[in-house]
Parts: C-alpha cells; structure tokens; sequence
C-alpha cells in the first residue's frame, strides 16, 4: 500500500506545478499540431473565378479537377483573393469573362494565377495549373489554326484535336516496393508518435530532479527512520516515475486522437508498446535522480540526454531520413524501437505478432535501467 501511497503522490507532485500544466498538457498537443502542418498540412485547395456561362471555361476547370489530389472550388474573385490573402486556400485562378468569345475569334487569352510567396503548397499547386492550362492551350491552339482549312464549326475541330493521336515518346509510370508513408495517411498521424516518445521520456527524466531533493533534504532519511522499509521507498518512487510516464503518453494518445483523429492501430498492441516504453523511461530516471549530486545537474542531464537520444532515435527527423550507418546508431536508442513499432502499428496497420520483438527490446532497455536504477536508489536511501 505505502509503495502505491508514494507513487500517486510523485503524481501529484508534478500538476501541482502551475508550470508543468504547459509542459506537459499543452506543449505536446501544440508540437504535434505544429508538426503535423510541416508534414503537410491537408489535402491542397484551388480556388476558381470562372465566367457563369458553361463553355470552355468549364471545359478548363474539369480538366483542373481531374486531380484527386487536389480540391478545386467555384467562387466569386473577391472571395477567392481574400482566402488566398489569408492562406486557407493554396491557390486561386482567375479565368477572365471574355475567355469564351477570345478563345473562339482566334484571339489570346490571358488567365491570373494568384498565389502567396510563403506558402510552399502553392509550387506544387502551380505546376499542375499550368502543365492542364498548357494542355488546354494546345488543343484550343490547334482548333482556331485549324479554321483556316476546315469548314466545320470551333467546337468540332477542338474535339478532333482533342480525340487526335500523335505518335511520340510514351512516358509510362510504375510504383514498385512499398510507399514510406502510405497514401491518406494524415500529416498528424506522423507527427504524433515520435512525440509522444520525447515528452514521456522527456518528462520522465525531468522528474527526477524530485529524487535529488528528496536526498539532499533528509527526506529520504527521515522516510527510512519511519516504519517505511527501504524496499517500499524505492518502489514506490519507481511506481510514480512509471505513472507519470505512462500519464504523460496517454495524454498524447488520446488527446491526439481526439483532437487530430490519429488511428494508433491496434489496441493491444499500442498499449504493450507504451507501457514498454514508460517503463525505460521511468528506470532512467530512477538511475538518474540516484546518480546526480545536484537539481541543476539533473536538470541539465535530463535535457541533454533526453534531447540527443530523441534526436537519434529519430523523434526530430524522422529514421527514414538516416542513411544506413545512422540508422544502425539510432537502434542503440530504446526511441528507434518505439518509433519502428508505431510505424508498423499506424502505417502499416500492423499486429501484436508483428511489434513483439520490438517490445522485447525495449523490455529489456526497461530491466537494465530499472535494475541498475533500483541498486542505485536503494544505496542512497540506506546510505
């Protein structure tokens, strides 16, 4: 009972910092957000001002629409310009109302496109604006030349233009492997899990700057002196290091899936991955606040060692960035294991079976650090 006691006050111990609300409640969920627009924030939007009249503006913006990867919408051009002004839309085009009458007399016409500078979307938006317009171009091109020849109307010569094969070089296009990050899935649903490995491991090992003080007050003495056998004290600062740990994930599982709907795979699964995880988290820093002399020394390792192994294990970039040899480093991080795992769990759609050895690992990160942190611990405390 006493172990359970002195974990669920560490627990406590942490909220009642005003400071820890915005670390660990709302940083995370900030981050993944944030990140989750670097990964590419949605599906990109063209916005269309086009004549009401239907005719060869409709003909250019169902060519614009073939693109399933990208949304295109019909609005006046005062509304357009402001969504682009203020970035809900990727880009805006402009297709004057005499398109239809220039076109046909065999004159030019000129189509605005409206884009923003900051806004990387927009290239890619851009391009394929202007590679349908060049198309279009082409065949419409070809239809006002061939009046010169030719008694039938516009709209016949622009659909034997359009039906017209001509030999050339054929480009064809294959997709061989697997795609990295498989299509559909949501620019949150990336972000989310190597974030959720560096605030639990993060807040963990900064939470063992209460183990410090704990020791250089006497309080850890004076818990020995009471009728508390040193076997309940280390347990119990173990239990409340794991139960800030594993608060800290589920804050960020749940809350992401709530707030940004990331699918986390299977249950089971993703739970064994967490508590494997919370686990390594909680014996390094039971190790930690065990070896430190002081709060600013704690302080200054959590950050540092908490920092570079999220970094290689790929929770700042992720591993499919690393060439081979860093990705070999990044495993000797228990981060590479978990980033791998909800990998296979969120991309691949993958099941306990499939992440087992995955937690094997990391439950063996979890008995070296908890068995060294708890011989550490359990020295200082009968010291």
């Amino acid at each position: 009972m006493k172990p359970l006691i002195i974990g669920v006050l560490n627990l406590r111990r942490v909220f009642r910092d005003r400071t820890n609300i915005f670390f660990v409640l709302l940083l995370p969920f900030l981050m993944v957000f944030m990140m989750g627009l670097m990964y590419g924030g949605g599906q990109p939007v063209l916005a269309v001002s086009s004549p009401s009249q239907a005719g060869l503006a409709d003909r250019l913006v169902d060519a614009l629409e073939e693109d399933e990867r990208i949304d295109v919408l019909h609005m006046d051009e005062g509304e357009m310009r402001d969504l682009v002004e203020g970035g809900d839309v990727q880009a805006g085009l402009v297709i004057p109302d005499d398109y239809e009458d220039r076109i046909r007399d065999g004159e030019r016409a000129e189509l605005e496109l409206v884009t923003r500078s900051d806004d990387l979307a927009a290239a890619d938006v851009g391009i394929w604006v202007r590679s349908v317009v060049t198309r279009e171009s082409s065949l419409l091109s070809t239809a006002q030349v061939t009046g010169s020849v030719r008694d039938d109307g516009f709209d016949e010569r622009l659909e034997n233009a359009s039906e017209t094969e001509v030999s050339g070089i054929e480009v064809e296009v294959t997709t061989s492997g697997d795609a990295t990050f498989p299509e559909g899935l949501s620019s949150h649903s990336l972000a989310a899990p190597p974030l959720l490995l560096l605030y639990t491991f993060i807040t963990a090992l900064t939470t063992s700057l209460g183990i410090v003080q704990a020791r250089r007050s006497g309080v850890l003495r004076r818990m020995y002196a009471s009728p508390t056998s040193a076997g309940s004290i280390v347990l119990g600062e173990a239990l409340g290091r794991f139960l800030i740990a594993l608060t800290q994930a589920l804050l960020i599982l749940f809350g992401s899936a709530l707030m940004f709907g990331v699918d986390w795979g299977d249950l089971p699964a993703t739970s064994l991955v967490v508590t494997a995880f919370c686990l390594v988290s909680s014996g390094a820093s039971l190790l930690l606040g065990s070896l430190a002399r002081t709060e600013g020394g704690a302080l200054a390792a959590a950050v540092g060692i908490s920092l570079g192994a999220g970094a290689l294990g790929g929770t700042m970039l992720p591993l499919e960035s690393f060439d081979e040899t860093m990705t070999t480093i990044a495993f000797l991080t228990p981060h590479a294991w978990g980033y791998d795992a909800f990998s296979e769990l969120i991309r691949n759609q993958a099941t306990l079976t499939d992440v087992l050895p995955h937690i094997g690992v990391l439950l063996g990160y979890a008995a070296v650090l908890l068995t060294l942190g708890v011989w550490r611990f359990r020295g200082a405390v009968t010291a």
